[in-house]
């Protein structure tokens, strides 16, 4: 069988254009606008994707090209997406790589350059579910993409397995970084839903005067701009599932909107007259504590319930254990191959660091870290100061012990451990601040974690931004 494209351009003369210069070598499937690709990709699940950012209702902007990116990748984040962009869009294109798109060619394209990328992401791809395959068949600690042997990740994996065969809502919890939405992915690849839509939304990272067009869609000249009817997320996802992430950001007057839809399965777009039913199953993740949120009146008690009828807790990567190790050792193989260095390992000290960390960014921190060592390290040993934990870690060669800690455990020891990793997330944020000058979004990007956790923490541990 030919390997399968998928060609996203709302210009219908470039669409052919591409289509006829690959075609004799792949089965080539088309899409103009966002709505349109979702669906053909679900539909088609192809190997590689060819994306122009530019697609309608904003043709002039990067804002639908980088929302199909990111629905692209919610639903396969092994997909090998090619951005296809002018000259004066190469720093977009460059945005999108870090994203999560895998190129990008230029345009007007180089048909021979086309043709050697795609033979390289069909290959990338198929060894890439080859070796995912291969671990989910052999592999006990492997769920879904997910690693992990400890027994609050297997009890998380028999939640999953659980609710999936439900159509009820599930609240995901977990700090930022544990990995939320792959849990949400795997709940809908497992459900009776799974050949239809799955549509994420991070409502932390929508303006707060944009979240109830981008949810529930509006009618033509509803508001200023508004000069075509456009479909909300929610539509989108009907038939399938509606995933919101950091729901705990969504602000009162959308909650209520939100909560009739869950109760009635029904919307009216901005500015509509029109009551429209939409059968969408609804996940929700946060990494606030929505107890608090409901005490001081941010989140709506009743919408929270409607929510929460299964909670899935995930536990920060400080408390899995073994499991440290085992995604290190599995980070390390990935990009090692990625980055052709085969046969990578850990010396003594990385791992005395790595299992010393307090990983505030958990998994997504760990991956950013070893992802780095791999670049950097001059050689096959990965050593503590690649991972860039040396500064912020206990000694390599002398591990101190806290005052209070003993080889026996017992309360003494809990107390001790705690201190200890507070004192190192405080030398973490605090070292990371005064290196970049009181620039946040800069320090939480060092630390691999997220402006919110940054300052969760700086809250947390009393640390001034001067």
């Amino acid at each position: 069988m030919k390997p399968k494209i998928l060609i996203i351009d709302d210009d219908e003369e470039i669409r052919t254009q591409m289509k006829w210069a690959v075609a004799a070598d792949h089965d080539v499937a088309v899409a103009a606008d966002r709505r349109s690709a979702l669906e053909a990709f679900r539909k088609q699940r192809p190997e590689v994707v060819l994306l122009d950012l530019g697609l309608p209702p904003c043709p002039n902007d990067t804002t639908e090209g980088m929302a199909t990116l990111a629905g692209l990748l919610t639903f396969d984040r092994a997909a090998k997406i090619i951005i296809v962009s002018g000259q004066s869009d190469r720093e977009n294109a460059v945005k999108a790589i870090g994203a999560g798109a895998y190129d990008f060619l230029c345009k007007p394209i180089d048909l021979g350059q086309l043709k050697l990328l795609l033979q390289r992401c069909v290959y990338v791809s198929k060894l890439e579910r080859d070796y995912r395959r291969m671990q989910d068949e052999e592999r006990p600690d492997m769920f879904e993409g997910m690693l992990g042997g400890s027994e609050a990740m297997q009890e998380v994996f028999r939640t999953i397995t659980k609710v999936a065969k439900s159509s009820v809502p599930v609240l995901i919890l977990g700090e930022s970084g544990t990995g939320k939405e792959m849990v949400a992915s795997a709940i809908h690849r497992r459900s009776a839903f799974k050949s239809k839509p799955f549509v994420a939304i991070n409502c932390n990272a929508i303006p707060e005067n944009l979240i109830e067009s981008e949810l529930f869609g509006y009618e033509k000249g509803s508001f200023t701009g508004a000069n075509s009817q456009r479909l909300g997320l929610i539509e989108t996802a009907a038939g399938g599932t509606l995933f919101l992430d950091e729901i705990g950001d969504l602000p009162p007057p959308v909650q209520v909107k939100l909560l009739r839809f869950l109760q009635e399965k029904r919307i009216q777009r901005v500015g509509g007259r029109l009551e429209i039913e939409i059968e969408a199953r609804v996940l929700a993740a946060t990494h606030v504590d929505l107890t608090k949120a409901l005490a001081a009146g941010r989140f709506r008690e009743d919408l929270y319930y409607r929510l929460a009828v299964v909670a899935c807790k995930l536990p920060p990567l400080r408390e899995r254990g073994d499991d440290i190790m085992l995604l290190a050792k599995d980070f390390l193989k990935h990009f090692g191959a990625q980055n052709g260095r085969t046969g990578l390992a850990f010396d003594p000290q990385a791992i005395q660091m790595i299992l010393s960390h307090p990983w505030s960014g958990n998994v997504r921190e760990l991956q950013n870290r070893i992802q780095r060592a791999v670049i950097m390290a001059d050689a096959q040993s990965i050593t503590a100061a690649d991972l860039e934990l040396a500064a912020f870690g206990p000694s390599a060669t002398s591990p101190a012990t806290p005052t209070g800690v003993g080889r026996a455990g017992g309360t003494a020891a809990t107390s001790g451990l705690k201190e200890a990793r507070e004192q190192l997330e405080r030398e973490m944020v605090s070292v990371a601040i005064e290196r970049h000058g009181g620039n946040i979004s800069a320090a939480a990007k060092e630390l691999g974690i997220s402006r919110p956790t940054f300052y969760e923490l700086m809250n947390k541990l009393r640390i001034s931004k001067s």
